[in-house]
């Protein structure tokens, strides 16, 4: 089983989320309701946040049991397991079933290498052709907010048009610049980044992208539209 580690995506992933959470508190209102997770990992950005944020409460879901048991065990380190909960299987069948509290927010760091198919080196970083299969799948699952991680070699502009299909405004958003690691550098994605980009459907420097924690949401109390900003500081042109 192999491990994914990226310490300066994750930080970013974690703080942004945080930051996020905090500014709009009240327009989410996450104190009263549970936030969920698409992707677990090993739950250390989400458990820094939660450790941040007093009154927050995560339901992650992942479909790895190796991962869901590293992040039982670092939740339970950080003493958090009762305000951050991780079950084992798929969030699209498990998050929304009935008889729970009612969500509105939906948090997700996706896996978004693009690919012609899934067998690159860690197949588990597949995001489908585009890389942004799973974010849109979360768009189209309903939830009234998404912070999720949009990466600027993974079709955002089909990502952020298909959220403004969907009613959604981009409120916010904080967005950092990254080197290719070993999964963005294996040539077959590599040639696979160049093509989208040769289609103007995403950007990428020679070994480095840019990656952005973005707030959607389609609640008409949350004022502001920030989706043409996005693209910018992701390099595309708008």
């Amino acid at each position: 089983m192999s491990c994914f580690d990226s310490a300066d995506e994750s930080a970013h992933y974690g703080f942004s989320v945080c930051m996020l959470l905090q500014q709009y508190r009240e327009q989410l209102g996450w104190e009263a309701a549970p936030v969920v997770e698409l992707g677990t990992g090993d739950a250390s950005a989400i458990a820094d946040v939660v450790a941040g944020l007093p009154g927050l409460r995560v339901r992650s879901f992942d479909i790895s049991a190796d991962s869901v048991e590293s992040a039982r065990a670092n939740i339970a380190r950080r003493g958090l397991s009762e305000r951050y909960t991780v079950e084992l299987g798929d969030f699209f069948d498990q998050a929304d079933a009935a008889g729970g509290e009612p969500v509105t927010t939906a948090i997700a760091n996706p896996p978004y290498i693009p690919a012609p198919d899934r067998d690159i080196l860690m197949p588990e970083l597949w995001g489908g052709e585009r890389g942004n299969d799973l974010t849109v799948q979360l768009l189209k699952a309903g939830y009234d907010n998404v912070i999720t991680a949009v990466a600027s070699y993974a079709d955002p502009l089909t990502t952020v048009s298909t959220a403004a299909d969907l009613g959604y405004r981009v409120v916010n958003f904080l967005a950092m610049g990254l080197d290719y690691g070993p999964y963005s550098s294996e040539p077959k994605v590599r040639e696979h980044i160049r093509r989208i980009v040769a289609e103007g459907r995403g950007w990428a420097g020679d070994d480095e992208y840019m990656v952005a924690v973005a707030l959607f949401t389609r609640d008409p109390a949350i004022p502001g539209d920030r989706s043409d900003q996005l693209l910018r500081a992701l390099q595309l042109d708008v």
